[in-house]
């Protein structure tokens, strides 16, 4: 098995790929395409589905962003604790974390702590999205030769 892709649900669909573009540093790798047939439906497991979703690339990593019209979505809190049971985040690597965290905090993007460095030398800290979502910034240590772990 190898793990393919991450999906989540956002509230306008071109503004979050926008961020993911503008700001993430994503690229599009589908267009928005509407949700149409019984192989949705069923697959989704939602009756009278209306839908559009889109996919955005950064390397081998797909991020699936779906905008629900119906079945209306609940609300989520966008303060939800990644305590709460599901998926709590997704994890975006780079290369110079302190950097990346300067440039997306200048953007606007909500961090829970300044950039923390853990015993084994990875360095990490958690943003959230426009809807709240969250993703992990994290910068793996490099080895005595310079090469990443």
């Amino acid at each position: 098995m190898q793990l393919n892709h991450v999906g989540i649900s956002v509230a306008n669909l071109e503004r979050s790929m926008d961020f993911y573009k503008n700001v993430i540093g994503m690229e599009i790798a589908a267009a928005p395409f509407p949700l149409v047939g019984d192989n949705y439906q069923q697959i989704m497991a939602l009756n009278d589905l209306q839908a559009r979703m889109c996919v955005m690339r950064k390397g081998s990593f797909l991020l699936e962003l779906f905008e629900f019209s119906r079945p209306e979505p609940a609300s989520k809190d966008s303060n939800y604790s990644v305590a709460d049971r599901g998926i709590s985040h997704f994890g975006i690597e780079v290369s110079d974390i302190r950097s990346e965290y300067d440039r997306l905090s200048a953007a606007g993007v909500r961090f829970h702590s300044p950039v923390l460095t853990f015993p084994s030398g990875i360095k990490a800290t958690y943003g959230r999205d426009l809807d709240g979502n969250v993703f992990e910034l994290l910068e793996m240590p490099k080895s005595s030769d310079g090469n990443r772990r």
